[in-house]
């Protein structure tokens, strides 16, 4: 198993995390304890001594039953990670009762890497208004936490505001081959490589997307290593940026848990002809894009409630990945029944607005089409 040096903070831990958001469940929708403990300690045999979860995992399941599988195991011998989160967290009382909840859920004294979870520009803002952040650092003084830092959703900007705003003892940010210039992306990573903080990866495989590739988008692929998963190649990009210590991959079966340990056991740096391959899946993914909608949003506001920009991101994910679940989650979760394409009165006022020219209108009534029969009753 690839082992890191954090030197910051004079610690080494396996470069793959166990990520605890996606555990196997049952038919009922629990997570599957039983299936859950034959991956920890296959994972745990293998040399992975990173466990990441959070309070809001599995309805709030994830921290207990972490706390079941790992207390199996010599305390010394593993890094527990888990969250609080801020997208709930409005007084500084509430905050205090939920970390000793984890604490309680987890069955440890200390949590060996606590984080301020999704950070944006709102949340950041609260945490630093309410006190939050010197409550942790007290935490951290008392030895109840060891490494202080923040998970990140938002811009670039948000990010070095937040990450200079103090001395973090890490960071966790969403990066892969495919979202070098979104959020953190790229600039991230080497602000905080700059800054001397380390960086744990989520989101590698961008949520399973790089996992199960079209065929024909990932053919390159099979061109110049023909016994390799889509997963790897994506995984093997991440690793191959030094300044990130831990990459989290949420494993829900054997067979992802075993493909991931393969692609961990030695270190094996992409060849040129490797790059090149991503790169090449790159461009046939962005071939296959419905609409170029930067998100600008000068589209924006709709005087009838559609989200343009979410409702495109929705068609363009369709486009390049297929059906699966980062559509499922754009379309039916995140973007509400009121704010879909179908609300479209074609007014054009869009249209009007839109730096790109694009024909919104057409394009809306086209992406309502394809997802009413993709996502048909």
């Amino acid at each position: 198993m690839i082992q890191r040096k954090l030197e910051k903070l004079g610690v080494q831990t396996s470069l793959l995390g166990f990520g605890c958001m996606r555990l196997p469940q049952t038919p009922e929708h629990t997570i599957d304890e039983d299936q859950t403990a034959l991956m920890f300690d296959l994972a745990y045999q293998a040399g992975v001594r990173y466990f990441d979860t959070a309070y809001g995992y599995h309805g709030g399941e994830s921290e207990r039953v972490t706390g079941r599988m790992l207390k199996r195991y010599p305390r010394d011998s593993f890094f527990l990670a888990t969250k609080l989160p801020m997208y709930m967290i409005r007084t500084l009382a509430q905050a205090k009762d939920i970390f000793e909840e984890q604490r309680q859920k987890l069955q440890v004294e200390t949590i060996d890497f606590y984080l301020l979870h999704a950070l944006n520009k709102e949340t950041f803002n609260r945490a630093v208004e309410l006190g939050i952040i010197e409550y942790c650092e007290q935490l951290q003084r008392e030895g109840k936490i060891r490494f202080l830092g923040f998970s990140f959703h938002d811009s670039y900007k948000e990010f070095e505001r937040i990450l200079r705003y103090r001395n973090w003892d890490f960071c966790q940010i969403q990066y892969n081959y495919r979202d070098r210039n979104i959020q953190a992306g790229t600039r991230g990573y080497e602000l905080a490589a700059a800054l001397g903080v380390p960086v744990v990866v989520m989101e590698p495989v961008k949520g399973g997307v790089l996992a199960n590739l079209p065929r024909e988008v990932s053919e390159p692929f099979r061109k110049v290593n023909p016994g390799a998963s889509d997963a790897s190649f994506a995984l093997r990009w991440v690793a191959d940026h030094p300044n990130v210590k831990v990459i989290l991959s949420g494993m829900s079966s054997m067979e992802q848990l075993r493909d991931n340990l393969q692609t961990f056991e030695t270190e094996n740096p992409l060849t040129q002809a490797e790059m090149d391959a991503i790169e090449e899946v790159g461009k046939r993914l962005d071939s296959r894009v419905k609409i170029g909608c930067t998100g600008c949003r000068y589209c924006m506001p709709c005087p009838h409630g559609v989200d343009i920009p979410a409702n495109f991101e929705a068609w363009n994910h369709l486009g390049m990945y297929g059906p699966g679940e980062g559509v499922t989650f754009r379309w039916t979760k995140a973007l509400p029944s009121n704010a879909k394409a179908s609300q479209c009165v074609k007014c054009r006022q869009c249209e009007q607005k839109c730096p790109q020219n694009l024909p919104i209108v057409e394009s809306l009534k086209k992406l309502q089409a394809e997802m009413d029969e993709a996502y048909a009753k």
